[in-house]
């Protein structure tokens, strides 16, 4: 974006704040509840605040304070400034209008809005997953040939519409690895939102976020909630940040935690909405620099909604749904009816699930929502217990006892916890389908002293950045600490070296893989730990005759989304099996689905596979603290 742009931003950002106290954040409740009547009560309190503010905002110039020179009359700044300046005129003469009306009639249909952009990935209506391929007639061939070209059109202007009604899983594309070395297709953000024009509506949520980058990418009349990370007090507010533009963040205790959730819902004209679950934040260095996965599925439109069903807590568009009012999209939706845009294509949160067409989604979706959370109905819709329920679900439970199936589990991430014996094979208890109840009726002497499962965290060591295309300059996203890494009972052992299967690029994308093995474990262990699991293993008897079904024999499956493979991401357990907690600190979001053969696995796969394991007293991991270089760049 050009500075005059970036100029003009500013300044209706400045002026929306000295003329209008719609700017003012509003204070939110953390409630979940989506009762219609509570929802419909917020919307009259919009309503009502919207002609409250109107009176002073009528009485002050729309006009930008600062006249214009002659040259700048003609830039495309001047254009962003006046068309600005005309749509708040307009919206005060309606609100005017509107005045003398019942509350339900406030505001007016907002002008056509342009079209956008969006990545994309899924899974078959077979259940498996389609991973396309460089030569997928579903991509254009202009899309092999644009991938070769300069970093200048990373985000260029898509000439053809790509429609996903499968679903599609694919890694982002960058500057740095064009073509890529495993020949997969690729996904820029262009892509993945489309013709500006097209788009009426769109809710995208990011950690980190560039506003002025994004808001290139929509048409100016699009109405955009943004969902963003709150600032460190930790409250729900809501506010208008931009023409057309709601940021609402949602509730951290403490202020502690983030809000860490990449996703985007796009409602296009057609009537078509397109789901987007993806690793890469709202900044350019994430779809230019580094690599990043993004999964997305189209949906059509019922041809008339169905019932609300109180029931269906489980399926993706109801889960979707929990999501949307725990991270404060509902007001921030309901301050968008109330001004400007009263016919916006979701009316209600719960309008996902009814008006949209989700039978041809396979994939499960997994949120962990920051906040403690008691209870078996309550854990199992967040966090790892929220994994095991859909490994569960897909009948990729691994079982228990003798005929227990061993897996292993390879966690690919940019960011690396604290971890403890106990936290991780608590996580992978999950990972297995096995319920938290016998997990949490093991002694915790017991569980506090297993020694480590076969888990492999995957995580670019110090070498790798230097060997990268852009050196240690190019690890400003990845995230280990000294301290972590020097301490006592740090699982040094399970660390694998991170290469993207795409060349030499480093990779923020957050996965993880999966698989049954046979039942010998590459994980030597002591004879003591054995018995030791050997001992909770057989402890455990629960009958053989299930009634969950394996179908197509997968072979494992995995998980492309937000999370981190740290407990702040997925939750720590604790209580008992009779009335389990979980506490959990950020806001995620994934997905899971299976893998059926290891060509699956290949294709899925961002990093090379074998992953290379760190070398004792060789290897360390790319630590930014300990990296000068990076530092000095940072001050400069």
């Amino acid at each position: 974006m050009d500075k005059d742009l970036e100029r003009a931003i500013a300044l209706s950002l400045k002026e929306s704040q000295a003329n209008t106290s719609s700017s003012r954040a509003i204070s939110i409740s953390d409630s979940e509840d989506d009762d219609d009547d509570r929802f419909q009560s917020e919307l009259l309190q919009a309503i009502q605040a919207s002609k409250t503010e109107s009176s002073r905002a009528t009485t002050q110039s729309v006009h930008n304070p600062e006249p214009l020179s002659q040259s700048a009359r003609s830039t495309p700044a001047a254009s962003f400034l006046s068309e600005r300046a005309r749509m708040e005129r307009e919206r005060l003469e309606r609100l005017k209008r509107v005045r003398g009306q019942d509350a339900e009639d406030g505001g007016c249909i907002s002008p056509p809005a342009k079209r956008q952009h969006i990545p994309s990935s899924e899974i078959q209506a077979n259940g498996r997953a389609n991973i396309a391929s460089a030569s997928s007639s579903s991509v254009p061939s202009s899309s092999s040939a644009s991938s070769r070209t300069a970093s200048t059109t990373i985000n260029h202007i898509p000439t053809s519409e790509q429609l996903f009604w499968d679903g599609e899983l694919r890694p982002t594309a960058n500057k740095h690895s064009q073509p890529r070395q495993d020949e997969q297709s690729t996904f820029r953000l262009t892509e993945v939102l489309g013709l500006k024009s097209d788009i009426s509506f769109a809710i995208i949520a990011s950690y980190s976020t560039s506003v002025s980058w994004i808001y290139e990418f929509f048409a100016p009349s699009t109405p955009v909630i943004i969902v963003a990370q709150p600032d460190q007090s930790g409250q729900s507010t809501i506010k208008n940040i931009l023409p057309n533009w709601v940021m609402t963040v949602p509730f951290l205790r403490n202020g502690r935690g983030c809000q860490h959730m990449k996703f985007m819902l796009i409602f296009y004209k057609t009537g078509r909405l397109r789901v987007v679950i993806s690793t890469a934040n709202l900044v350019d260095y994430d779809w230019r620099d580094i690599e990043n996965a993004v999964w997305l599925q189209d949906l059509p439109p019922r041809s008339a909604p169905i019932s609300h069903d109180p029931k269906s807590i489980d399926d993706f568009p109801s889960i979707m749904q929990n999501v949307l009012r725990a991270v404060n999209v509902r007001p921030a939706l309901a301050n968008m009816l109330a001004n400007d845009h009263p016919n916006l294509p979701l009316q209600t949160i719960s309008d996902l699930r009814m008006k949209w067409d989700w039978s041809k989604v396979k994939v499960k979706l997994v949120p962990s929502i920051a906040g403690k959370h008691e209870g078996w109905p309550n854990i199992i819709l967040t966090g790892h217990t929220r994994l095991m329920k859909a490994v569960r679900d897909m009948g990729l439970r691994t079982g228990k006892g003798k005929a227990a199936k061993d897996l292993v589990v390879e966690s690919h991430g940019s960011s690396i916890g604290t971890y403890s014996t106990q936290w991780i094979n608590e996580f992978y208890w999950s990972a297995r389908g096995e319920s938290a109840e016998d997990w949490l009726d093991e002694p915790k002497s017991r569980r506090t002293k297993l020694s480590w499962p076969p888990v492999k965290i995957v995580f670019p060591s110090l070498k790798t950045v230097h060997d990268s295309v852009l050196g240690e300059q190019g690890g400003g996203t990845m995230f280990c600490r000294t301290n972590q890494w020097e301490a006592l009972k740090f699982p040094r052992e399970l660390f694998h070296d991170s290469n993207s299967t795409g060349g030499r690029v480093l990779m923020h994308t957050k996965m993880i893989i999966a698989t049954y093995r046979p039942k010998k474990s590459i994980f030597e262990t002591s004879s003591q730990s054995k018995g030791k699991e050997k001992e909770l293993s057989d402890s455990e008897t629960e009958p053989e005759s299930d009634d969950i079904e394996i179908q197509n024999d997968p072979i494992g499956w995995a998980y492309v989304g937000s999370h981190n493979f740290t407990p702040s991401a997925w939750g720590t357990l604790s209580g008992s099996g009779f009335n389990p907690v979980l506490n959990v600190i950020n806001y995620e979001l994934g997905i899971i689905f299976p893998l059926y053969d290891a060509k699956d696995v290949e294709r899925v796969s961002c990093f090379k596979r074998p992953a290379r394991k760190y070398v004792s007293g060789q290897d360390r991991p790319w630590i930014q603290e300990e990296s000068q270089l990076l530092r000095q760049s940072q001050q400069t």
